[in-house]
């Protein structure tokens, strides 16, 4: 296996390294079902390619990913539609947490909601250095997913993470560096290359070691990850399921 095919998502290997890259720079890479749905199996597949030994997460275009796309956005009719939309997303970060490939994101121009997630679910994540991130999930009535709530207080601790997901305040990515939250930031013209260094180097180092380091590393570093992905699906439900959501959507 070399390179993979989806609508939304693009994938190639080269030397060990795989590059993902989410592809619909129209939309600023914005989260419908298809782009979900194409993410996660770009990540699934490439932690089943024996040739893939790390991966570069990035986004085509002007953003990494502006969180869900108004324009194209389907709100659930019911609870169990609603479970179904959740999952999926909940799945991106099940295979780029709990899977063996280390993850480096390039992390370009917005990250935003389910974009901020995925970019924090990397695990060596450099922002480019005009990137910008938040969360306006509560503003929303929602809920984020992605383990955030897990994993941020464990990065940031928790009057850092009540902050960032209840104000949803706005943060460059200096401020995200000094936070621990962007690993590295560089200039935007070097964000692929040093990404694809980091990626180069993981993937010379020997697997068997490196992918049980990662595994560990994710699986006890914070709270309980699992648990907390759990709990995140049952409130994000519960948030499309209210009235109030669908009108403060209209208006975001």
């Amino acid at each position: 296996m070399s390179d993979m095919t989806y609508e939304t998502v693009i994938s190639q290997l080269e030397c060990g390294v795989r590059t993902i890259t989410l592809n619909r720079p129209e939309r600023l890479n914005a989260m419908n079902p298809d782009l979900i749905r194409d993410t996660a199996q770009a990540f699934e597949d490439a932690n089943g390619d024996a040739k893939t030994r790390a991966i570069v997460f990035t986004g085509a275009g002007r953003a990494f990913c502006a969180g869900d796309d108004r324009q194209d956005h389907q709100h659930p009719r019911d609870e169990a539609e609603a479970r179904e939309v959740v999952d999926a997303i909940q799945k991106v970060t099940h295979a780029m947490m709990f899977g063996n490939v280390p993850v480096v994101g390039a992390i370009n121009g917005w990250a935003v909601g389910g974009g901020f997630e995925w970019a924090i679910n990397c695990d060596f994540p450099i922002w480019g250095n005009s990137a910008r991130g938040f969360f306006p999930e509560v503003s929303l009535n929602l809920f984020v997913t992605g383990g955030v709530t897990a994993l941020l207080p464990a990065l940031v601790g928790l009057n850092k993470a009540r902050e960032m997901l209840m104000l949803g305040e706005r943060y460059e990515a200096s401020d995200l560096a000094k936070l621990g939250v962007a690993w590295r930031v560089v200039a935007d013209e070097d964000l692929l290359n040093e990404a694809r260094a980091v990626a180069n180097k993981l993937a010379s180092l020997p697997q068997l070691s490196l992918r049980a380091m990662k595994r560990t590393l994710n699986q006890t570093a914070s709270t309980d990850l699992t648990g907390a992905m759990a709990l995140e699906t049952e409130a994000t439900v519960a948030g499309f399921m209210d009235p109030l959501t669908t009108e403060l959507l209209k208006d975001f």
